[in-house]
């Protein structure tokens, strides 16, 4: 079983580059992608290409929202048990989604897609929301934990865990996705029993998974990992590798994002 995930930062401008993508994939040696969580839709449920993912041979599970936001699930089996946003939070913004799927051997496996909130700064507004929605999270993640033992939770999360996921930890210490209160919340997650499953697999120096449009910042490298694929205990076992996909990077007009890709064994 292949789980990715991708902010794709506009689907109507990369609609192509995500298709291709997939297509790419199902001829790929590890085999097709089953589930895809993307990020950043930035259009309403009516204007989702349901139609553009059916005839690729893809399910889809959307929630949308105007201009910002928007997250769905492409999957090649139908997700069920749908959930969107956080059960008992009262929120405005289209982050999460979670269904559940196959695994291939019998079982059921959880995914939850996030956009985890930006936070724009330590010391506003944006960051405030930022800390209670990361709380109401994982309050929710231990719940659905419980549930469904074999759960996935991945996504845009806005944050690294360490110096390890940041270009220049030195110039960007304390700042937004670095600081220590994000950090603190992203390991209460990872004490619920999730595991950073990229960090299970020896990897390059400086893996990133994002890089500003500007300065060249792609081309030098000079990148954060705030993408990430939690799993839970259940599924420690029968991961088999995770990469970080920089190709569609490369492409014309790209996501500021790449691909995050966990296989399952």
């Amino acid at each position: 079983m292949k789980i990715a995930t991708w902010n794709v930062n506009s689907l109507s401008v990369r609609l192509p580059q995500v298709l291709d993508w997939l297509a790419a994939q199902a001829v790929s040696e590890s085999g097709a992608v089953d589930v895809l969580a993307l990020q950043e839709l930035k259009m309403t449920d009516d204007k989702f290409p349901h139609v553009a993912f059916s005839e690729a041979g893809y399910q889809a599970q959307w929630f949308g929202q105007k201009t910002y936001n928007g997250v769905a699930l492409i999957s090649r089996s139908p997700g069920t048990e749908v959930v969107k946003n956080i059960p008992g939070f009262e929120d405005d913004m289209s982050r999460v989604i979670a269904a559940s799927f196959p695994d291939g051997q019998g079982g059921i496996v959880r995914v939850i897609g996030a956009y985890f909130p930006n936070g724009q700064a330590p010391d506003s507004d944006k960051f405030a929301y930022k800390m209670r929605w990361l709380t109401a999270l994982r309050e929710w993640v231990k719940t659905e934990m419980t549930a469904h033992p074999k759960l996935v939770l991945t996504g845009d999360f806005n944050i690294t865990f360490d110096d390890l996921d940041v270009w220049d930890p030195v110039a960007l210490k304390d700042t937004i996705h670095c600081t220590q209160e994000e950090r603190a919340h992203l390991n209460d997650l990872i004490g619920l029993g999730l595991t950073d499953s990229f960090r299970l697999f020896e990897q390059t120096e400086k893996s990133f998974s994002w890089w500003d449009y500007r300065e060249f910042a792609f081309r030098r490298n000079r990148g954060l990992r705030i993408d990430h694929v939690l799993i839970s205990g259940a599924l420690k076992a029968q991961a088999k590798a995770c990469v970080i996909d920089k190709l569609p990077r490369k492409n014309e007009r790209p996501s500021d994002h790449a691909p995050v890709v966990l296989t399952l064994g």
